[in-house]
């Protein structure tokens, strides 16, 4: 069975040991204003972490 679709930002809490709620309520202070560059490194770790170490 195919593994339903999760965003970035639900992959980020269960890395952390958090939800969501308390993802966006502890640590979305501390990107106001850097969201995108937040997203890029994000991804990056994400993609670090699926052994994916092209560039992008």
């Amino acid at each position: 069975m195919q593994e339903p679709h999760r965003s970035s930002e639900t992959l980020v809490a269960q890395w952390a040991g958090h939800s969501v709620a308390v993802l966006k309520q502890i640590y979305a202070k501390c990107l106001v204003g850097e969201e995108e560059w937040a997203k890029k490194k994000i991804e990056e770790a994400l993609r670090l972490g699926r052994g994916d170490h092209r560039e992008g």
